[in-house]
């Protein structure tokens, strides 16, 4: 089997820049990932979630958005065509692991927000205005519950 072959089997896959997490339950959060697509109704074809520190996210956030701040995660829509979703989400582990202590929330429900968040970046929503900022943390909050209550 090739690479391109174990890749168009995997939709959803992580990887490790510079920093390495412990995640339980990753079968069971990539399936909600492709349950995620699926309720948008949206077709994904591969997205790669990339697990990272501030120093490395914060190179990426300087060099292709011109943004120099530390950032909890960086979406990139990899799609060429508009009925297909490929997509690559870098996520800084310090900054999760600090929001989660700053909003006293368990680890867990802080990676699984920025895993959701990626994926709704990708199906489309914004989180610029105050508007779609309260409708990406609805949309977060909904899949978050959905994985939790399974």
């Amino acid at each position: 089997m090739t690479f391109k072959q174990i890749q168009d089997v995997k939709k959803v896959s992580f990887h490790y820049a510079d920093r390495k997490l412990n995640i339980a339950d990753k079968t069971g959060i990539k399936a909600a990932v492709e349950d995620l697509f699926r309720l948008e109704k949206q077709k994904l074809d591969h997205i790669e979630y990339i697990f990272c520190s501030d120093e490395y996210l914060l190179e990426i956030n300087k060099q292709y958005l011109q943004h120099d701040f530390y950032t909890d995660i960086v979406t990139f829509d990899l799609s060429e065509k508009t009925d297909e979703t490929i997509g690559e989400v870098y996520v800084s582990i310090d900054r999760i692991k600090d929001n989660a202590a700053n909003l006293n929330q368990p680890l867990k429900n802080e990676i699984l927000r920025v895993i959701f968040h990626g994926s709704l970046h990708l199906c489309g929503y914004k989180d610029k205005s105050e508007k779609d900022s309260k409708l990406m943390r609805s949309k977060e909050d909904f899949y978050i519950g959905l994985y939790l209550n399974k």
